[in-house]
């Protein structure tokens, strides 16, 4: 579904103007309304950082130039979609620039860990605006049960499951889930 690009310029104009909120972790728009949700919990945040380390290990051989970065916007506006991935894979040089988000053909992975509160936001809508933005790869990292899927591009029909503990295959890359902890 895509908005009316009037209708996403003013809700894109109104979200950046929110306040800062204590416990508001991110602003998102999607489906055309603006989401505001809780501040992610610390093994939700753990998962993160451990993925994170061990994609930049491996990107200077298999992207050089490329970070894997949490905290960035991710905008489509075609699509009328601002998300915020916990965790993005993308040329580096592309925080150097004066757009505030990152756009999606600079983009090669998104991870997403699920959490407690909607996790049918990460399993079903993100599915859906990933793979429209042409995405080539989304991991999905469930905590709530030790489980995730790694989607392959073209949209997203290849899907891999895995458990905690397994080490899989992300395109050119290899997660180690071993060190993940479930929210349990």
């Amino acid at each position: 579904m895509s908005v009316d690009p009037a209708v996403y310029a003013r809700l894109r104009e109104i979200a950046d103007q929110l306040p800062q909120i204590p416990g508001i972790g991110k602003i998102e728009i999607r489906d055309g309304e603006i989401v505001m949700t809780m501040s992610p919990v610390k093994r939700h945040e753990l998962a993160v950082l451990r993925i994170a380390r061990q994609l930049n290990a491996q990107l200077p051989a298999t992207n050089p130039g490329y970070i894997a970065y949490h905290g960035a916007d991710l905008e489509d506006a075609g699509l009328g979609r601002l998300r915020n991935p916990d965790l993005m894979v993308f040329p580096e040089a592309t925080l150097e620039g004066t757009q505030s988000a990152v756009l999606p053909h600079e983009v090669l992975l998104v991870v997403e860990i699920v959490s407690k509160s909607n996790p049918d936001n990460d399993y079903q809508a993100k599915v859906r605006d990933y793979a429209a933005m042409g995405i080539p790869f989304y991991l999905l990292v469930d905590p709530r049960n030790g489980t995730g899927i790694v989607h392959d591009e073209p949209g997203y029909t290849n899907r891999e499951k895995f458990a905690f503990g397994d080490t899989v295959a992300v395109g050119p890359w290899s997660i180690d889930t071993g060190g993940l902890l479930t929210y349990a």
